[in-house]
């Protein structure tokens, strides 16, 4: 995958738009962030995931999932963008936009 095929995904999403966190590419939903692009690791930071769950992503999956020292205790984890799926990346982009977009995006998902 590409930060491309990141944003078109995200885009199936209402209300996701692209943007910049820490001077790197971005998707916020009402101004919140989505997820963004980490190009010196060639990754994809997904944000709501529990310390417990990144855990075993890594253990299970460590050619897609990893982490680094600055997200330690924050829930998040990072995926290269070489290799995971879309499906995959689907399923994070959509579980942390259901926990921050505004009760009116969500009902026009009919989430």
């Amino acid at each position: 995958m590409t930060w491309d095929d990141v944003v078109v995904i995200a885009s199936e999403l209402p209300g996701v738009e692209v943007s910049t966190s820490y001077g790197t590419p971005a998707l916020k939903v009402a101004g919140k962030l989505l997820t963004r692009l980490r190009p010196e690791l060639d990754s994809l930071v997904l944000f709501s995931v529990p310390v417990e769950e990144r855990e075993m992503l890594i253990e299970a999956n460590g050619a897609v999932f990893h982490t680094t020292p600055h997200y330690e205790g924050y829930p998040a984890v990072l995926a290269r963008l070489a290799t995971i799926q879309p499906a995959a990346a689907r399923s994070f982009l959509r579980r942390r936009w259901l926990g921050i977009a505004p009760k009116r995006l969500r009902a026009s998902l009919g989430a």
